[in-house]
């Protein structure tokens, strides 16, 4: 079940937001919104719901038992603090990485040594098991108190409005609101318009893009030319944005319905000047996460060059393999490594004096990033830079009547694309959200796209894959 749909629009969310609000206490609507939680991801993942119900289990237990050694970091604490992290990175690494390793293993010793076990990647894992690790390691480094309740545990990693694709919520985030949170008429009007843009931006701006981004990808670059690349690369660079950040804004949306306030997980992230600067302002919550729970944990940057050198190349490497089990998510997250490391000792001064330019080389860098994370097979990356740059590698013909011939059907697509990058959209929304200057719009909107949902094939999100 994804929330572009109308069995989420119609029958699960109305039934949700019936029953929870007809709780008059809050240990209820807490039971409430675990079980329709559970019943989110039984819906998707039947055969995995009891995975889910395991981390609940196991990573309470093994908080409780962390809080039970008493105050600072002695050696029992730290035996369970491993124990916790090695179970949870196991699970993770058995279903979303067995294969992957088994693969490159057998090709390394040049027969089958481990069986590919070919294992369905449960919906949704890599988010709730990072969202677990930090209950566990908060209550280690004493930040956080334990939940007794194993049940309040279960509804803060199974909850559904940002169980399948985040954002990452740390559970200091939101533990005064387990017990504490308050649900507003003014917060759920919010939460629904901020859903409706959500909305918006998922099924009328990503799917559209996804429409020519999986026409033009798939094919072999040689068939489709420099403009075809091109386009394909633009309209991907669309898609994943619009894509992932329309389900974070769904998702904060129905938090705030509830009195919950998630982070935000995006911050006009094109509009940034440097890769290091478009970094801290795409997929937020996962930055965070890096940062506090591996990069400051291996010694951040108060160490030595050669040591900084290798915590970065941990922590982006780590990156691009948690996105997914495959080469070019490493290359991928090395790539951007790269970027920002020329960015740190040779082009930063660079780059602040001149706003324009860095603004170019912005819109120039990520798509080509994009490339590597879009394209799985690393044969296939080459022959795309090889178009996208016809004067190193193999030539096509650029035609001028190709060009029109893809404006003419998508050029209204590229323009509001570009427009809701900006951030005087949001600014206009913050300044008359009470109006009827966004309500109408946020109405219609909001209809058109049970239309398009209607009348479409599928709605996945893209970051559901991750």
């Amino acid at each position: 079940m994804v929330f572009s749909s109308t069995i989420f629009l119609f029958a699960f969310l109305p039934l949700f937001l019936a029953v929870y609000f007809a709780m008059p206490w809050r240990p209820a609507k807490n039971v409430v919104l675990l079980l329709f939680s559970l019943l989110f991801y039984a819906w998707g993942e039947p055969v995995y719901v009891w995975l889910m119900v395991a981390s609940i289990c196991f990573n309470w237990l093994f908080a409780f038992i962390i809080g039970k050694c008493g105050e600072g970091k002695t050696a029992p604490k730290r035996f369970w603090l491993v124990a916790a992290l090695a179970a949870n990175l196991l699970v993770l690494g058995f279903y979303k990485y067995q294969g992957f390793l088994a693969e490159n293993i057998n090709r390394a010793i040049g027969e089958e040594f481990i069986a590919e076990l070919n294992l369905a990647l449960p919906i949704g894992i890599s988010f709730f098991t990072l969202q677990a690790i930090t209950y566990v390691v908060d209550v280690y480094r004493g930040e956080v108190k334990v939940q007794k309740n194993p049940l309040y545990l279960g509804m803060y990693i199974a909850m559904f409005p940002q169980l399948v694709a985040g954002p990452i919520v740390r559970y200091a985030d939101i533990e005064h609101e387990i017990d504490n949170r308050r649900a507003t008429l003014e917060g759920f009007a919010q939460g629904l318009r901020l859903f409706c843009v959500g909305l918006g931006k998922k099924v009328l701006l990503a799917n559209t893009a996804g429409v020519l981004a999986d026409s033009l990808l798939p094919r072999e670059a040689a068939e489709i030319g420099f403009i075809g690349c091109f386009s394909g690369v633009a309209a991907y660079t669309f898609q994943i944005y619009f894509d992932f950040s329309g389900y974070s804004d769904m998702a904060i949306g129905l938090g705030k319905m509830m009195g919950f306030e998630y982070p935000r997980n995006f911050n006009y992230p094109y509009i940034a000047k440097s890769v290091t600067e478009f970094w801290r302002r795409w997929h937020i919550s996962l930055g965070t996460w890096f940062r506090e729970y591996l990069y400051i944990p291996l010694g951040g940057n108060r160490v030595s060059k050669p040591r900084l050198f290798f915590n970065l190349l941990v922590v982006w490497a780590a990156t691009g393999i948690w996105h997914g089990a495959s080469w070019n998510f490493v290359l991928w997250g090395v790539m951007l490594l790269g970027f920002i490391l020329l960015e740190k000792f040779c082009i930063g001064n660079f780059l602040k004096e001149h706003k324009v330019l860095s603004h170019v080389y912005l819109l120039f860098v990520i798509p080509q990033t994009w490339v590597i994370f879009r394209i799985t097979r690393l044969k296939d990356v080459g022959a795309y830079f090889s178009r996208l740059f016809p004067l190193f590698g193999a030539h096509s013909a650029i035609s001028a009547q190709d060009v029109l011939k893809l404006l003419s059907s998508y050029w209204w697509l590229l323009l509001l694309a570009i427009f809701f990058c900006l951030p005087q959209p949001r600014r206009f929304y913050e300044k008359h959200r009470g109006s009827l200057l966004v309500q109408l719009p946020l109405f219609l909107l909001f209809w058109v796209c049970v239309y398009f949902i209607a009348t479409s094939s599928g709605n996945a999100f893209l970051y559901s894959r991750f």
